[in-house]
């Protein structure tokens, strides 16, 4: 099956890239070197995070930590990517995407082990944001770097980037609660994904580093540059990130500890958040094909935020929770890509695509932090886990009346 994968790879890869007037013929090895450089490093990227929910419980009475400061570990490294995402499009510029993904890489591997040294909940907050920080820079870097090294081929490394992301977190969300309990120790199961960190540093300082064209002429667009915050579309488009993110963070925060407090064991809890997960891996490949059956973008925002309200609706009830979690899963995997396609889509050239994106993201993403944190304030203020849903109620009500006035602003724009 590795062979047949590896062989696809090539055939997909396998191109001629212009380069003036000339034509230079990417050699294939490389071509596959830095796929597989990109699926290394974006296993990074959630297990930072992914890995706080299922073993929260024992965080909390081993720090004598509140829910409200409890959510923060999964809030800060969102925060991150909303406030730190534009500085690393800077930098990269400026040095290079490929050796600033290099530095985020170490510092997710700093921020994961330092982990394991943690005796206080500001010690621990604090590993959330230099973890986080990495995170922040790799996720618009890659994206970059595919559109840099995979000009011709992006919808096909994007899936495979989304699907190693996902890896990352279903892994997380899946082995936490096995690592807990045959370690006895919290320190050793957050810790322990500094593995993914010390495979992937050497893979691409070695791999891409000393392959890499020269930092000058990089792809991170400069056209980042005019953000339109005086738009009302693009405000609208804000929110609909935004009330994405934060559902999303807001449940993977939180699920693994709401069907646990149902009286379910721990480790069933976390393969209910391992189940949410997953099942945006399938979600996503299918969508694109989707897409092209009923091209409405209104129709599927409204759909899954409608299966994450069903989803939210069987776990409020108590009633399968793994059928919630699919639910709630395909919801997701269709709303994180649908939300990074609508301002390519909608937008007239390549400068306000870029500047829509840019804001999108980095506003989006702040306001999904707040997510993980009002549901543990709710839960210190209440006392219980059911304000949770009527806040996650609200905001997916709230995002569907923000998406049909988006579409509706594009509608009567362009007519």
């Amino acid at each position: 099956m590795e062979a047949a994968f590896f062989t696809s790879l090539l055939e997909e890869l396998t191109y001629n890239r212009r380069e003036g007037v000339g034509v230079m013929i990417i050699n294939k090895k490389k071509m596959v070197l830095f796929a597989v450089s990109i699926m290394i490093a974006a296993l990074n990227m959630r297990p930072a995070i992914n890995s706080i929910s299922p073993i929260l419980q024992e965080l909390t009475s081993a720090l004598q930590m509140n829910a409200s400061t409890a959510s923060l570990l999964t809030a800060v490294p969102v925060l991150c990517m909303g406030v730190f995402s534009p500085l690393a499009a800077s930098l990269a510029q400026k040095f290079g995407l490929e050796r600033i993904i290099g530095y985020a890489l170490c510092l997710i591997g700093i921020g994961t082990v330092l982990r394991f040294f943690t005796y206080s909940t500001g010690f621990l907050i604090m590993t959330s944001l230099i973890a986080g920080v990495g995170i922040a820079a790799i996720g618009p870097l890659l994206s970059g770097f595919i559109k840099k090294y995979f000009n011709e081929h992006v919808p096909f490394m994007i899936s495979l980037y989304t699907a190693a992301l996902t890896t990352g977190a279903v892994a997380a969300s899946w082995l936490s609660v096995s690592i807990y309990e045959n370690t006895n120790s919290w320190r050793v199961t957050l810790s322990v994904w500094v593995l993914f960190a010390i495979a992937a540093i050497p893979v691409w300082w070695q791999w891409v580093l000393k392959n890499s064209e020269s930092p000058s002429g990089l792809s991170v667009p400069e056209e980042v540059k005019p953000i339109p915050w005086k738009s009302q579309r693009a405000w609208l488009l804000t929110l609909s990130f935004g009330c994405m993110a934060m559902i999303f963070y807001s449940a993977t925060a939180w699920i693994a500890p709401l069907i646990e407090n149902q009286g379910y064991s721990k480790q069933y809890a976390a393969n209910i958040l391992t189940l949410f997960t997953a099942t945006q891996i399938p979600v996503g490949f299918l969508l694109p094909v989707l897409l092209k059956k009923v091209t409405s973008r209104l129709f599927w925002l409204w759909f899954a935020a409608g299966m994450e309200a069903l989803g939210l609706l069987l776990l409020a009830l108590e009633v399968v929770p793994w059928v919630g979690a699919i639910f709630i899963g395909i919801g997701a995997g269709t709303l994180f890509p649908l939300n990074l396609l609508l301002p390519i889509d909608l937008s007239k050239n390549a400068d306000e695509a870029a500047g829509l994106s840019a804001m999108t993201q980095s506003a989006g993403y702040i306001i999904g932090a707040l997510g993980p944190i009002i549901i543990g304030t709710l839960v210190d203020l209440t006392g219980q886990f059911y304000s949770t849903y009527v806040f996650l109620f609200v905001v997916t009500f709230t995002m569907s009346i923000i998406q049909w006035f988006a579409m509706r602003s594009v509608s009567r724009n362009r007519g």
